[in-house]
């Protein structure tokens, strides 16, 4: 049983890997900053490394807060049953998805999984609607913020930089501001799970200081680093200088975005089979902290590496080529305002979508270089995606569950 419920949870964060590579590459592809095989083993290495060394946490969320597992107290298996439909209901229908090249948000499918199966299982009383509302806030606010925050970063490049006949010189003043909020707004999510680490927890030296000195090393050695390339390129036609730099500003977002997306997304993948796991040993629901098994994390994460690999191209293909063409100082500022997105809503703990963050920041960047160069039928099919998500997958779930359970209990 757990064997096959294993493959599954592969089979999950194989597809979730296919569709969500593109939110960290799908800029730098598109923009030329790297090739679509590096692209891949970037974000393959990042993610990987990501979701097995911080993925406990959302898969903790997935797998408790959707539905309060003490429902199911009495009928573990009612619970185990469930949570297998989740996990072919995920995959399938992200499947169907990243097959026609569109981005859609994993986290969303699983929740709507949930969802569906819980209301089938005990009523749909059990459901946290609550978070539910939140989700749907959020496909409202988070492509229209990352948006405007997109205007707002490319529109600055644009007026101090791009728009200047000396532009070199205007990017070496602006080098050092340019790392700063790189590493200002990454590390910010990347850093507080490593100095939560032992390594660094247990270090004789407050872990905030520790965050610091690595960002603070982090920002120096980029600026540094770029004003030695601008030196070797003096030669070379301006404008050229400018992408080829703010390429290497792109492929560094790229990174930290693949990072944490590997982190976070993972439990998307992986929570479900967490809790079957669980009732597996135990025969009983998990109550309160839910410890995640170190093979189910590596299985979540060696999941999504095969899944980007083999099928990640198209949705790739639909972020950084089908809906505007890229430029590396406009990918950058795409790959910084989904960032800052991200961060602004999970402090004030909006559930939001790195993929809908994303499409927003691209867009934002076409408003700015010329709106007609949008491809709005790519829009509008992309929005049809994430507006039917939740409901496919939790009338998915539901289906499931009902035609399990009239086959074994």
């Amino acid at each position: 049983m757990i064997f096959l419920v294993a493959f599954l949870a592969f089979y999950v964060a194989w597809n979730l890997g296919a569709n969500d590579v593109a939110n960290s590459m799908g800029t730098s592809v598109g923009s030329k900053a790297v090739t679509l095989r590096q692209a891949l083993v970037i974000a393959g290495v990042l993610e990987f490394t990501g979701a097995v060394l911080f993925g406990q946490e959302v898969s903790q969320t997935l797998a408790t807060e959707i539905v309060n597992p003490a429902l199911f107290t009495d009928a573990p298996q009612v619970l185990l049953i469930g949570m297998a439909s989740v996990l072919i209901a995920c995959g399938v229908w992200l499947q169907i998805a990243t097959s026609r090249g569109l981005p859609v948000a994993s986290s969303h499918a699983v929740v709507g999984a949930i969802a569906g199966f819980s209301a089938c299982a005990v009523g749909i009383n059990a459901i946290a609607w609550s978070s539910i509302g939140l989700i749907t806030i959020g496909w409202i606010v988070t492509p229209i913020l990352s948006g405007l925050i997109a205007v707002l970063l490319y529109s600055t490049i644009k007026h101090w930089i791009l728009d200047k006949t000396n532009k070199v010189q205007q990017l070496d003043e602006w080098i050092p501001w340019l790392s700063v909020a790189l590493v200002g707004v990454f590390g910010i999510i990347v850093l507080p799970p490593i100095t939560n680490t032992p390594l660094i927890a247990n270090l004789p030296i407050p872990r905030q200081d520790v965050a610091l000195a690595i960002g603070g090393l982090a920002a120096i050695s980029i600026t540094f680093n770029a004003w030695r390339q601008l030196a070797a390129d003096k030669n070379v036609d301006d404008s050229v200088v400018i992408e080829r730099q703010l390429a290497k500003f792109q492929l560094l977002s790229a990174c930290f975005v693949a990072f944490a997306h590997g982190s976070n997304d993972v439990g998307n993948a992986i929570a479900p089979l967490a809790v079957i796991a669980y009732i597996n040993n135990t025969g009983s629901v998990p109550q309160g902290v839910l410890n995640i098994p170190l093979w189910i994390l590596i299985l979540g994460g060696a999941g999504i590496v095969a899944g980007l690999a083999v099928w990640g191209k198209k949705v790739i293909a639909t972020i950084g080529e089908s809906i505007i063409t890229l430029q590396p100082s406009g990918g950058f500022c795409a790959e910084l305002a989904t960032a800052t997105t991200i961060l602004l809503a999970s402090r004030l703990g909006l559930p939001v979508s790195t993929s809908h963050a994303l499409v927003g920041g691209v867009v934002g960047i076409g408003l700015v270089q010329n709106y007609k160069s949008i491809q709005f039928s790519t829009l509008k099919n992309i929005a049809l995606a994430w507006v039917v998500t939740i409901p496919i997958s939790a009338a998915l779930s539901a289906g499931l569950f009902s035609l399990a359970r009239l086959l074994f209990f």
